[in-house]
C-alpha cells in the first residue's frame, strides 16, 4: 500500500518536479522568439542591448523583459561561440535569475548557463559577479565568455591576485565580472581599509552568480578570510618546544578524531611540565596552571595538535621551504591561507622549515556574511540537494535540480567493503587491470597525497601506466585531466582535483590540436583540426564500447556530496559510465563510525581473505554515518556564524562610517560633535550632574582639559564663583573649544583642515577597529569556559562584544578630539629645521645607495625620477600645495610620496 507522501508525489508530482514545471512556458516563449532573432544582423543584437536598458529606465523590470533577453544572448552565444544552449540550459538560467541554485550534472554546460543571467542582470548596469573556485576558471571562463559579452555589448573583466590597482578597478566596472571566492572577499576587506572612494575596487555587490557553489558556500565557509599584519617573532619558543613532543607518548594526551580535538592528561600535564622546566622554558617555581604560563600551555597544546591532528601530503606540503596547506575537498593548495593561532608556525616547527611571524589581524570576514552583502545571490553546482538545509537557513537560497539534456545511462555499484586497506588496494589494482585491459578509461579517486602515491607505485609494480594528479601536479591538471577519458587512459585523482573541467570521452579535442599545432608550428590549424576530429570520433566509439569512463573511489568521503561529485565525472551528457567504491574497515570513516558491528558481522559470516561484501545495507548505513558528519559540520558552521554575526553587525557600522568619511567634503560637522560629547563626558565624570559645587573636582577637569583638548581655562575660578553650575562651565569650555578650532581653520585654511580631519579620522578608525578585533579574539578564545559556570558562551560574548564596541566608540571620540586639539601650523623656523634635516637625510640616503664601481656600465632609466615642483609651491604656506593624497608624489619636488615629506608637517 502506498504512503501519503509517494501517493502525493505520483498525483501532484515532487516540489522540484513542480519548479521545472513551472519555468517550461517562459522556455517556449523563449524558443517562440528564436527566428526573429536568428533574422538580427550582429549591430542590431548589440542595439537589442540599449533598448532593452531604456526600457529598464522606463520602469520595465528584468522579469519582463527575460524572454527576449534570453534569446539576443542565445543567439549572440550561437553566433560567437558555435554553441546554441538546451532547453534545460535555458532553464538552469532562469532558476538563477530568481537568486536559486541550479543542480546541474556534469558537463551539462554550466559556464554557458550563467551568461543567461549575468547578461539579464547586468542591463541595470550595476555590475554582475561570476564567482569560481581557482585563478585558472575564472582567467578561462572570462576569456571565453567574453566573446559572447562583446556579441551583447557588453564588457567583461576578470580579478585575480597581484593585480595592480588600477587593473582592478577597471575589472569591477565591467558589466560582468569573473572572480574567485578569495579575491573577491580580500577585496572588500581591502576597499575598507583605503583612504578615498577613487582607491576603491568595488562598486557595490548587487548580483553573485556562484560557481561551484557547495565548495565555495559550504565546504570553505569554516575558516574566515583574515587580513593580517606581522606581530613580534616567537619563533625559537617554537622550536624550543616542538623539540619536546615526541618525548611524550600516547598515554599523555587523548585524540577525538571525530571533533579533531587534542588535550594533555593529568600524567601528560606533569610530563610536560617537567620537560618545560628542564628545557628551561617554564621557569622552576612556575607551573602550568599559573596564569603567567597561559603563553606557554597556547604553544604546547599547538604543538602536540601539529603532531597528531596534521600530518605531511595530507592536510598540506612542503614546499620551496614553506608549509602548503591543502584543500581537503579539492585536493588543491591554499596559496596564502595559513593556519590561525599559532598553529602554522607550530607545523613549521615541526617539519623544520623557516618559521613565518605570527600575524595580528587587521580585517577579516566568513564567506556567509561576504555573499549575504549582495541584493541577490544565485549558484551552480553539480552536487547540492545534500546541503538544502544549509543554503536555506544561512542564504535562503532554494536548490532546483535541473533535468539533464540527455537521461543519465552510468551504472552506479554497491560498495565494496573489506577487512583491512591491504585487501582493499589488492582488489582496487585487481579492477584496474582488468578495465585497464579492455581499454576502458579509469578514474581513480583517493583522499591525500600519501594514497594516491601508495596506489601509484602498486600500478607501477604491475607495469600499468597512469597519470597521478594531486597538488603536486597543480599546473598539469588541465591538461591530465583533457587525457583522463582517453582509450586505456588510468588517472589517479586526490579529492577531485580535476574539477572545473569536463572529462570527454576519446580525450579533449583541443588539447590534442594545441598538442599537434606546438609539435609542428608549420601546419594548418584546420587541417589538423579536421583530422584530428576524424581520430577523436574513432577513438570516442571505442572508449564507449568498453565501457565509458570507469569512476573507481578508494575511500568514502566524510560528506555524501564529495562522493556524487567524483561519480558525476562519469555519464556526462548520456554517455555510458559505470562507478564503484571500495573500503576497507581500517578507512577513516569506517573505522571512526561504527566499524567494530561491520567487523563482528563480517567475521561471522566467515569471509576468507581477499573477499569483499557487497550489500544495500552497507551504503546505506555508511550513508548515515556521512549525514552525521554533515550535520555535524553544518553545526560547526553555524556556530562560527553566529559569533562572526555579532562581529558584522559591528564591521557594517564601521565600514560604513568610513565610506560616509570618505564621501563627505566638510566632516567640520562630525567633528564638532565628538568634540562636544568628550566636554559632555568630562564635565559630567569630574562635576557629576545633581552634585554640589563643593564636591566638584575643578582642578582634575582643568588637567583633563589640558590633555584632551589643548586647553588651559581657569576652571577653579569659574566654579568659585556665584551661581555657576555645570552648565555654565560646559558653554564656557564648548565656547573656547569651538575659538581654538575656528582659529586654527583660519591658520591652516578650510581645504587643508578638512583634509587634515578626513586624514585623522580615517587613521583613528582603522587603529581603533584593529585593537577592537584584537580584543574581540581574545574574547573568543576564553568565553566558551563560561559554559562550565551554566552561562551561554554566545549570550556573554554577544553582551562583552558590544560593551567593548561602546568603549571603543568613545576612545575613538577622545582620541580625533585630542589629535586635532594638538595639532598646529609649524613656525617659519620649525619648517626651515625640518626641511633642513629632510635633505641632510634625503644625503646620508644617496650616499649609503651610491652605486659601487661596476665592471659594466648600470642600464640607462635605472635612477630614480626627480619630482616636479608645483607651480607656486611656498614652503612656508599649506595653501599653496594643492590637495595631494597621501601617496602621492609630494608637490615641492622630492621626488618623495607626500607621507614621508611634507605630508609630516600636516
Amino acid at each position: 500500500m502506498l504512503g501519503l507522501g509517494t501517493l502525493a508525489r505520483k498525483v501532484f508530482g515532487t516540489p522540484n518536479d513542480r519548479k521545472v514545471k513551472s519555468v517550461r512556458p517562459i522556455v517556449a516563449k523563449i524558443n517562440a522568439l528564436e527566428p526573429e532573432f536568428a533574422a538580427l544582423t550582429d549591430e542590431q543584437i548589440i542595439a537589442k542591448t540599449a533598448e532593452f536598458r531604456e526600457r529598464i529606465a522606463k520602469g520595465e523590470s528584468l522579469d519582463d523583459l527575460l524572454p527576449e533577453a534570453f534569446a539576443n544572448c542565445r543567439e549572440a552565444a550561437k553566433r560567437a561561440l558555435g554553441l546554441r544552449a538546451f532547453d534545460v540550459q535555458l532553464m538552469g538560467g532562469i532558476f538563477l535569475h530568481q537568486g536559486n541554485i541550479a543542480e546541474m550534472k556534469t558537463g551539462e554546460g554550466k559556464t554557458l548557463v550563467a551568461t543567461f543571467p549575468a547578461y539579464l542582470n547586468a542591463l541595470p548596469g550595476k555590475g554582475v559577479h561570476v564567482v569560481t573556485v581557482n585563478d585558472y576558471l575564472a582567467r578561462r571562463d572570462a576569456e571565453w565568455m567574453s566573446k559572447v559579452y562583446g556579441a551583447l555589448g557588453l564588457t567583461t573583466g576578470v580579478v585575480v591576485p597581484q593585480q595592480p590597482d588600477a587593473e582592478k578597478r577597471v575589472a569591477y566596472k565591467a558589466d560582468i565580472t569573473y572572480a574567485t571566492n578569495n579575491e573577491l572577499g580580500f577585496d572588500y576587506l581591502r576597499d575598507n581599509m583605503k583612504g578615498s572612494i577613487e582607491e576603491m575596487a568595488q562598486r557595490g555587490h548587487f548580483f553573485a552568480i556562484v560557481d561551484e557553489v557547495d565548495s565555495i558556500l559550504v565546504d570553505e565557509a569554516r575558516t574566515p578570510l583574515i587580513i593580517s599584519g606581522p606581530s613580534q617573532d616567537r619563533s625559537e619558543l617554537y622550536v624550543a618546544v616542538d623539540k619536546l613532543i615526541p618525548s611524550l607518548n600516547p598515554e599523555h594526551y587523548k585524540v577525538d578524531e571525530k571533533t579533531r580535538v587534542v588535550t594533555y592528561t593529568e600524567e601528560g600535564n606533569e610530563e610536560i611540565e617537567q620537560l618545560l622546566q628542564k628545557a628551561g622554558i617554564l621557569p622552576e617555581n612556575q607551573s602550568l596552571y599559573d596564569p603567567e604560563s597561559t603563553t606557554i600551555v597556547h604553544h604546547v597544546t599547538q604543538a602536540l595538535r601539529a603532531h597528531t591532528l596534521f600530518h605531511k601530503d595530507q592536510q598540506y606540503i612542503v614546499r620551496n621551504d614553506e608549509v602548503m596547506l591543502i584543500d581537503e575537498f579539492t585536493g588543491r593548495m591554499m596559496v596564502g591561507r595559513r593556519l590561525s593561532d599559532g598553529l602554522h608556525q607550530a607545523i613549521e616547527a615541526k617539519e623544520g622549515v623557516k618559521i613565518q611571524p605570527e600575524n595580528t589581524t587587521l580585517a577579516s570576514i566568513t564567506f556567509q556574511n561576504y555573499f549575504r552583502l549582495y541584493e541577490k545571490l544565485s549558484g551552480m553546482t553539480g552536487t547540492a540537494a545534500t546541503e538544502a538545509e544549509e543554503f536555506a537557513e544561512i542564504y535562503n537560497l532554494g536548490v532546483v535540480e535541473v533535468p539533464t539534456n540527455r537521461p543519465v545511462q552510468r551504472k552506479d555499484e554497491h560498495d565494496q567493503v573489506f577487512r583491512t586497506a591491504r585487501e582493499k588496494y589488492e582488489g582496487i589494482v585487481k579492477e584496474i587491470k582488468e578495465a585497464h585491459a579492455k581499454g576502458q578509461p579509469i578514474l581513480v579517486g583517493t583522499t591525500s597525497i600519501e594514497k594516491s602515491e601508495i596506489l601509484s607505485d602498486l600500478l607501477k609494480k604491475e607495469g600499468i601506466p597512469h597519470n597521478v594528479l594531486n597538488a603536486r601536479q597543480h599546473e598539469q591538471e588541465a591538461k591530465i585531466v583533457a587525457e583522463a577519458g582517453r582509450l586505456g587512459a588510468v588517472t589517479i585523482a586526490t579529492n577531485m582535483a580535476g574539477r572545473g573541467t569536463d572529462i570527454q570521452l576519446g580525450g579533449s579535442v583541443e588539447m590534442k590540436v594545441l598538442e599537434a599545432i606546438a609539435a609542428d608550428p608549420h601546419l594548418h590549424p584546420d587541417e589538423v583540426r579536421a583530422r584530428i576530429e576524424a581520430e577523436h570520433a574513432e577513438e570516442k566509439d571505442k572508449v564507449k564500447d568498453a565501457g565509458g569512463l570507469f569512476v573507481l573511489a578508494t575511500e568514502r568521503h566524510e560528506s555524501r556530496r564529495i562522493d556524487n561529485q567524483l561519480r558525476g565525472r562519469s555519464g556526462r551528457q548520456g554517455d555510458p559510465g559505470r562507478s564503484v567504491f571500495f573500503l576497507s574497515l581500517e578507512d577513516d570513516l569506517m573505522r571512526i563510525f561504527g566499524s567494530e558491528r561491520l567487523d563482528k558481522v563480517l567475521s561471522t559470516l566467515g569471509m576468507k581473505e581477499g573477499e569483499s561484501i557487497v550489500h544495500p545495507w552497507v551504503n546505506k548505513s555508511l550513508e548515515k554515518a556521512q549525514a552525521k558528519v554533515e550535520g555535524r559540520n553544518f553545526d560547526i558552521r553555524k556556530q562560527l556564524l553566529k559569533f562572526d554575526d555579532v562581529m558584522n553587525d559591528q564591521r557594517k557600522a564601521i565600514f560604513g562610517q568610513r565610506l560616509d568619511i570618505m564621501r563627505a567634503e566638510d566632516l567640520s560637522e562630525i567633528v564638532a560633535d565628538m568634540r562636544d560629547q568628550v566636554i559632555d563626558d568630562l564635565v559630567d565624570l569630574h562635576m557629576p550632574p545633581k552634585s554640589y559645587a563643593d564636591s566638584w573636582d575643578a582642578a582634575g577637569l582643568a588637567a583633563s582639559l589640558r590633555e584632551h583638548l589643548n586647553l588651559d581655562l581657569p576652571v577653579a575660578s569659574w566654579a568659585a564663583e556665584e551661581g555657576v553650575d555645570q552648565d555654565v562651565i560646559r558653554e564656557r569650555v564648548t565656547e573656547a573649544a569651538d575659538k581654538m578650532m575656528a582659529e586654527k581653520l583660519e591658520a591652516f585654511g578650510p581645504e587643508t583642515m578638512r583634509s587634515i580631519e578626513k586624514q585623522l579620522l580615517l587613521q583613528t578608525i582603522d587603529g581603533k577597529w584593529r585593537e577592537h578585533l584584537l580584543r574581540l579574539e581574545h574574547l573568543r578564545s576564553v568565553v566558551g569556559f563560561r559554559g562550565y559556570a551554566q552561562r551561554d558562551p554566545l549570550n556573554e560574548y554577544k553582551t562583552e562584544a558590544f560593551q567593548l564596541f561602546e568603549s571603543m566608540l568613545n576612545s575613538l571620540r577622545s582620541e580625533v578630539t585630542q589629535k586635532l586639539a594638538q595639532v598646529r601650523p609649524l613656525t617659519a623656523e620649525e619648517q626651515q629645521q625640518m626641511m633642513a634635516q629632510l635633505i641632510a637625510q634625503q644625503q646620508a640616503m644617496q650616499r649609503a645607495q651610491a652605486p659601487q664601481p661596476q665592471p659594466e656600465p648600470a642600464m640607462a632609466g635605472d635612477a630614480e625620477p626627480a619630482g616636479t615642483r608645483l607651480a607656486g609651491f611656498d614652503e612656508s604656506d599649506p595653501a599653496t600645495w594643492g590637495n595631494p593624497g597621501r601617496n602621492d608624489p609630494c608637490p615641492c619636488g622630492s621626488g618623495q610620496k607626500f607621507k614621508h615629506c611634507h605630508g609630516k608637517l600636516v
